[in-house]
């Protein structure tokens, strides 16, 4: 290496002298002291880098080491770095900080075929232009010693927060109700004509669930059933779920995963990035969204 013949000469320049070592070393006086003369700023850069590679560890650690380069990236212009994004992507290769690639997820539907027809009115269009026009929501299990834990979840379709959930130990289908119920809470009771969009498992075809959702308003949606696209937003957010907080970790005690299910739910809304919104975490995005609309109506 250059630097390993750069410092040779210099540990040695007082004894043998430059002009000789160089000549010996097949290199050139004039390369050595350019070397010296660049030497601090190359200690800066190094420095600086050792500094930016410090805090990617540090955003990768806090973030359960489930961030890869697009996330951490985001991140670091959040706090002012001025940074490119391929510098990160090297920098995390170089380094070994790897984000968590996506798992395989068990089903948890049962269809009910007896059910009323619902048509299907997302088809497969997960996007939304104003919060509480379209809903979508799913069911996913959580292994908790030889038991399970069950989650039932709400996400508006236009910000990716999730805005109602429930956490049971049952599947009946006051599992999906309270989610819903928590969900029209969230946003102050009034969501008549938002759609809500599922699967067609037995729990959001029940007459009760059917009753909840008549009594606010709500549209339902049903994709087919068994194909995992008609609910993609959905499914994508229970593998994030089990990527970033499931991954390599168990509990004997429900009521730890309960609340350290919740902790991951609330940082999910209020800090874990999303590529879907320019990298903003959901409540900045609607936070965002309502400043904006604010904006053309006073215009």
């Amino acid at each position: 290496m250059k630097t390993r013949r750069w410092d040779f000469i210099s540990d040695h320049r007082a004894e043998f002298g430059v002009q000789r070592l160089c000549r010996a070393l097949g290199t050139s006086r004039s390369a050595y002291y350019k070397h010296l003369i660049t030497e601090p700023a190359r200690i800066e850069r190094q420095a600086e880098e050792a500094a930016t590679v410090a805090e990617i560890r540090a955003i990768h650690t806090e973030h359960r080491s489930a961030y890869g380069a697009p996330r951490v990236h985001a991140e670091l212009r959040s706090r002012g770095r001025k940074i490119n994004r391929k510098r990160v992507t090297r920098l995390m290769r170089i380094h070994h900080v790897v984000g968590r690639h996506l798992r395989r997820s068990k089903r948890t539907t049962i269809a009910d075929k007896s059910a009323p027809s619902v048509p299907d009115l997302v088809m497969r269009d997960f996007t939304a232009t104003a919060v509480d026009t379209k809903w979508c929501g799913d069911i996913t299990y959580i292994p908790v010693g030889s038991s399970w834990l069950f989650l039932a979840t709400v996400i508006d379709i236009c910000s990716r927060r999730v805005v109602g959930w429930s956490i049971a130990d049952h599947m009946r289908t006051e599992l999906v109700t309270d989610a819903i119920e928590m969900a029209v809470r969230t946003r102050g009771g009034d969501v008549g004509g938002v759609i809500f969009h599922s699967d067609r498992g037995s729990q959001y075809t029940a007459a009760s669930f059917v009753d909840v959702c008549r009594r606010h308003g709500i549209q339902q949606s049903r994709g087919r059933v068994g194909s995992s696209y008609d609910n993609a937003l959905a499914e994508s957010f229970f593998q994030g779920l089990k990527r970033e907080w499931l991954h390599g970790r168990s509990w004997t005690s429900k009521s730890q995963a309960r609340l350290e299910l919740f902790e991951w739910l609330s940082y999910f809304n209020r800090r874990r990035r999303h590529s879907a919104l320019g990298y903003l975490t959901p409540v900045e995005f609607e936070q965002r969204l309502i400043a904006s609309s604010t904006l053309s109506v006073a215009a």
